[in-house]
């Protein structure tokens, strides 16, 4: 499978590994170089400098030929923007990403690109740990 993910925060370049040593060509993304360093030795994948809703940037990360995208960088906007050119543009079969504002993951849910909203899922598991207390 071909993947692209925009951002190698702690949870892309977590992602990125994963993906990477289940033998999966990855091809990731951020706007610092200092980022990548978050990526083992091992990676074989490509990383790319640039902006995640740059569609030469993209292009230069693979999109082009993914399967599956995510966008997880620290910007609910920047998320759903390079969410939307994957689905809207590159027609990427799978798109997923990570919003924070459950407002904001509710209406892009809405529209067909899958959301992670960790600022939901968070108060769901805390709530659920007293209620099995």
């Amino acid at each position: 499978m071909n993947v692209v993910i925009v951002g190698c925060g702690r949870v892309g370049a977590r992602l990125a590994t994963l993906l990477d040593q289940s033998g999966h060509r990855v091809g990731i993304v951020d706007n610092q170089a200092v980022s990548f360093r978050r990526l083992p030795s091992t990676f074989s994948g490509q990383a790319v400098i640039g902006i995640g809703i740059d569609e030469d940037v993209l292009r230069s990360a693979g999109i082009e030929e993914a399967d599956a995208f995510f966008a997880v960088t620290n910007g609910d906007n920047t998320n759903i923007m390079a969410a939307q050119l994957a689905q809207k543009i590159f027609r990427v079969q799978h798109v997923s990403a990570r919003i924070y504002d459950p407002v904001r993951e509710e209406t892009y849910r809405r529209m067909g690109i899958h959301t992670v909203c960790p600022t939901t899922t968070v108060t769901s598991l805390l709530l659920s740990s007293i209620d099995a207390g």
